[in-house]
């Protein structure tokens, strides 16, 4: 059966959202692969899928391109958003992910914020094989750790051009002390409010941006007093906004944009 798509992008972090409302969920790992391909299919770091949901818009499910799951991703619940709110014609909607409940809304500038809920610093919620203290592993260099859902290991650097993330990211990602993988962050502090971010996404490798690697990263930098509450992160890609207070929900604030809508075939032959 055909199976229709929009390509979108934040930042150049990109994904596709498959609007599987008033159907039954299509997607597979074999089909999410199949798809991510970026030589013989759509490609994309994250694929999210839009199902009928009681008490909210819709619910969101997401898959990595190399066919993996993952419980959150802060681009595409803000592309989702985009497309659903402009669909009702208002500014917020709320969405319900393996997160929970996320409220979203349309900013003033046009830009989509969403409630990513708490972060976890428990070593069993990010999860860790060992109880540590998740603020200081026990890695070279000292990572903090942390979950929005997925997990999320964060260096802090004096210096981004000198790190070589491919390499040392999937070393990391794959690292026994992460036995679901993490994200790896490498964060370079340029005052309170403002960071440099690369990032080695767990499933997609080298990443021009990340909603959930923005809010991990500023968590992290947050706990450790290193920075304000309110922080302007930067990404190959471009920059988004996070707020934590310190206690209650993230907050993510950044663009998102429509790239090309298309049609899957069962062969895989696309059609825009």
């Amino acid at each position: 059966m055909p199976l229709s798509f929009h390509k979108m992008h934040a930042n150049g972090d990109d994904f596709v959202i498959v609007d599987s409302r008033n159907a039954a969920n299509p997607m597979t790992s074999t089909l999410a692969r199949r798809m991510g391909d970026r030589h013989r299919g759509v490609g994309f770091n994250q694929i999210a899928v839009m199902l009928d949901c009681d008490d909210a818009v819709a619910r969101l499910m997401f898959w990595n391109a190399d066919g993996s799951t993952l419980d959150a991703c802060g681009s595409a619940t803000r592309g989702a958003a985009d497309l659903l709110m402009r669909e009702a014609n208002t500014t917020s909607i709320t969405l319900r992910t393996n997160r929970g409940l996320l409220a979203c809304e349309r900013t003033a500038t046009g830009t989509i914020s969403v409630n990513m809920g708490a972060p976890l610093f428990g070593w069993s919620d990010i999860p860790l094989a060992l109880e540590l203290d998740t603020a200081v592993l026990p890695l070279a260099g000292g990572p903090a750790a942390t979950s929005m859902g997925n997990p999320h290991c964060t260096y802090f650097v004096d210096d981004l051009t000198a790190v070589d993330i491919a390499t040392i990211g999937p070393s990391i990602e794959t690292n026994p002390l992460f036995p679901l993988r993490t994200n790896v962050h490498f964060v370079q502090i340029i005052n309170r409010n403002h960071i440099r971010l690369r990032i080695w996404e767990r499933g997609a490798g080298i990443a021009l941006g990340s909603g959930s690697c923005s809010c991990g990263a500023a968590v992290n930098g947050i706990r450790r007093g290193l920075l304000d509450h309110c922080v302007e992160v930067e990404c190959d890609g471009g920059t988004v906004t996070v707020q934590w207070d310190g206690v209650g929900p993230v907050f993510l604030i950044g663009p998102v944009e429509t790239m090309f809508s298309g049609t899957v075939h069962d062969s895989l032959s696309f059609r825009l």
